[in-house]
């Protein structure tokens, strides 16, 4: 009696994230940029890979060397800069006695669910963090929840990265069936740049586990220009909101990306039109390798202000800067005090 072969189908995000591009001079080639410029900034990568997904270079503008989503992604000789006050690790968390946990917040613990990510963010603050020495696996998870059980004060349970989505829908549901299990929790928060270049990881099995779960669910997701809010993510996250998951975008100030009042207007606009609500504009983490995405404080005050003029204040992300060692986020204007 023969046998039938049971062949596993990689879900389409899946499929989506293996063609991913990382070579400098593919990515050029696609965009028709030209071919000096690339090789004038390609050797980056050595500093940080580099790695985007064809949905994301498809919003791009072909032949535009300034394009706000290319310049997030591309590697720029710029990376060599050297600056004081730019460091491996600006906020601090490298040092964490639990590998995989941050407890930064009294009422909340951050996870390090997955060390990879879909897009690498020239700006990103964790672009020098050791990956390799959190792996999130079963004794990481009975460790979580022990610590959770030991302190009573903490009721939220945020999912990082990395990129939290990277773990597949089964992974994430039996994470949360155990948190589910702890009384003293009332939300979960998965913060996510997954679903902006990849907006095929917004499954419906996942967005009805999490609708369906008795912990608030809350998708943060981190768009940064409106370009970023294609038709295929509105409708993914039309599926969300009507599973009951929460949506807020969070956003990163950025030379030459979106230091401009009415860019940053138009990205809430586009938010809100898809359900998502905006919520927080950080001030850059002085990550090494990412100085010529500074901007001023002055500056950023003056966006902020601009900005306020422009939209009604439920529009209106807050204008914060992450301190290490502060118990929360602080509004950028108190820094300056």
């Amino acid at each position: 009696m023969s046998k039938t072969a049971v062949i596993s189908v990689r879900p389409a995000w899946q499929q989506e994230l293996a063609q991913a591009i990382r070579d400098p001079i593919e990515l050029g080639q696609r965009l028709g940029l030209p071919e000096s410029w690339v090789n004038a900034h390609s050797q980056a990568r050595e500093l940080f890979p580099l790695m985007v997904t064809r949905h994301f270079v498809g919003l791009m503008e072909h032949g535009n060397l300034a394009d706000p989503l290319l310049r997030q992604v591309m590697p720029s000789s710029d990376e060599y800069l050297e600056q004081e006050d730019f460091v491996t690790d600006p906020l601090v968390e490298q040092d964490n006695t639990t590998p995989g946990l941050l407890h930064k917040y009294r009422s909340r613990v951050l996870v390090i669910l997955r060390g990879g990510c879909a897009i690498n963010c020239r700006y990103c603050f964790r672009r020098h963090f050791p990956y390799a020495e959190h792996h999130f696996g079963r004794q990481q998870r009975s460790e979580l929840l022990a610590y959770i059980q030991a302190d009573a004060n903490i009721n939220e349970v945020i999912l990082s990265g990395g990129d939290p989505l990277l773990a597949t829908d089964e992974q994430l549901s039996r994470l949360l069936t155990e948190l589910e299990s702890l009384p003293q929790l009332k939300r979960i928060r998965i913060h996510s740049r997954l679903p902006i270049v990849l907006p095929e990881r917004l499954t419906t099995a996942l967005a009805k586990r999490l609708g369906d779960s008795r912990l608030q669910a809350i998708l943060v997701l981190h768009a940064n220009h409106p370009h970023e809010i294609a038709t295929k993510l509105k409708q993914a996250l039309a599926e969300w909101a009507q599973a009951g998951v929460t949506l807020f975008n969070q956003s990163v100030l950025l030379c030459g990306v979106n230091d401009n009042a009415q860019v940053l207007a138009a990205l809430s606009e586009e938010l809100f039109a898809a359900k998502v609500l905006p919520y927080y504009l950080h001030q850059l983490d002085k990550v090494k390798g990412a100085s010529h995405f500074a901007v001023t404080d002055a500056e950023a005050l003056a966006i902020a202000e601009k900005l306020r003029a422009l939209l009604p204040g439920f529009l209106v992300p807050r204008l914060v800067r992450e301190v290490a060692g502060e118990p929360s986020k602080t509004p950028l204007e108190l820094t300056l005090k």
